[in-house]
């Protein structure tokens, strides 16, 4: 380890190891990490933060490698992790140590609760909690590089030196609020909603543009093309555009070549692609279209033109109970539920909620108020 005024830098598993044991005897440790993601599938760890409330370590993912008492740190529910809109920093975990850090406090969540707006930025927090202003001077560094410069360390170094402090302002004020519960629901709730290490995720075709156009057998093969490109990107660990793009799945879907002849005529796919994965996408076209009773529903359509004023009209119910709490609405309803209650009351006149909605704190403080007002607006 060498010592620095600032910060310690920390290369050697061994001395981890020691600091790992003392930091499973601390409340709460504050955690960021570092990373490249530019040509690869999986961000590139380049260094991780922690702040123990007397000093910052900054450790070089390079040399411990996948520390197994760095991991069993991450896991100890005794230990709150603190963390910055984490969700990338997450992936850096499961992607390197194979877990999922718990439990988690996320000071963007509780900054949204704490009435300083949606989505805000951990300097700007920092700056409203403290009045102190953080460079910004190497926010684009390559992280990967060895040696890193000073400049480099002392930035990372100060985006977990506060961030306790900031912790324990946004708790007291939160409780002040009676709304500290409500943002350790929020940010389990993150965690729970992550997929499982390794998975893939079976649903991700419904996120492709027009997939709602295909029928059942196209969409089986759709679906299918999707997760064979998810799994291709990552064994090969590239971008998923990299392997194929939405646009040239959704035509290999749409048109379901059954030979190579007419795979080849499917705009968008190259010469080197067909050449190497040619036989393997027709393979997956066709399989897919075995087993009938495997195949997808087809997905809802649009809401047409008059939802519009539907979901105006339930989004004014949302603005007028985030006034009357202090809160940002995009933290009380997302605009996927929105849609989703305005389809249920257009096509099957009922009331059709998420589960973030039926579920928790919001079951009360929002579901209900807006049902009730839904069953007002619409005579349901």
């Amino acid at each position: 380890m060498i010592d620095n005024p600032h910060y310690t830098w920390v290369e050697c598993p061994d001395s981890l190891t020691v600091l790992c044991r003392h930091w499973s005897t601390c409340p709460a440790l504050a955690i960021d990490t570092e990373f490249v993601r530019t040509d690869t599938f999986f961000p590139e760890p380049g260094l991780i933060q922690i702040n123990d409330g007397t000093k910052t370590y900054l450790i070089d993912p390079q040399s411990i490698g996948a520390h197994q008492a760095l991991a069993e740190l991450l896991c100890n529910e005794q230990v709150v992790k603190v963390m910055h809109a984490c969700s990338e920093d997450l992936e850096i975990f499961q992607g390197c140590f194979k877990v999922l850090p718990r439990p988690v406090f996320d000071t963007q969540i509780a900054a949204a609760f704490a009435g300083f707006g949606f989505s805000l930025g951990y300097a700007s927090l920092v700056r409203e909690l403290m009045d102190i202003e953080l460079p910004k001077d190497a926010t684009r560094s390559n992280w990967l590089l060895r040696p890193l410069a000073d400049v480099q360390k002392r930035y990372a170094a100060l985006d977990v030196e506060h961030l306790l402090v900031v912790y324990q302002k946004l708790v007291d004020r939160l409780t002040e609020r009676k709304m500290l519960d409500w943002v350790l629901e929020d940010c389990k709730d993150m965690l729970d909603q992550n997929q499982p290490i390794g998975t893939v995720d079976p649903e991700y075709y419904k996120k492709i543009k027009l997939a709602w156009k295909l029928n059942p057998r196209s969409l089986a093969v759709l679906k299918a093309l999707c997760i064979w490109r998810e799994h291709q990107a990552r064994e090969r660990n590239v971008p998923r555009n990299r392997i194929l793009k939405d646009q040239i799945i959704y035509d290999m879907a749409r048109f379901r070549p059954p030979h190579f002849a007419k795979l080849t005529t499917i705009s968008g796919l190259n010469a080197k692609v067909l050449k190497k994965d040619g036989k393997a996408l027709l393979d997956v076209i066709r399989d897919a279209q075995d087993n009938e009773v495997d195949f997808p529903q087809r997905l809802p359509k649009p809401l047409p033109p008059q939802a519009g004023d539907m979901t105006k009209t339930l989004r004014s119910c949302v603005h007028e109970l985030a006034e009357q709490l202090n809160l940002p609405p995009e933290i009380l309803v997302k605009k996927q539920e929105l849609q989703r209650l305005v389809r249920s009351i257009l096509y099957s006149n009922t009331l059709e909620l998420s589960d973030r909605l039926k579920h928790g704190w919001r079951a009360n403080v929002i579901a209900e108020p807006l049902v009730t007002y839904a069953k007002d607006c619409f005579d349901l």
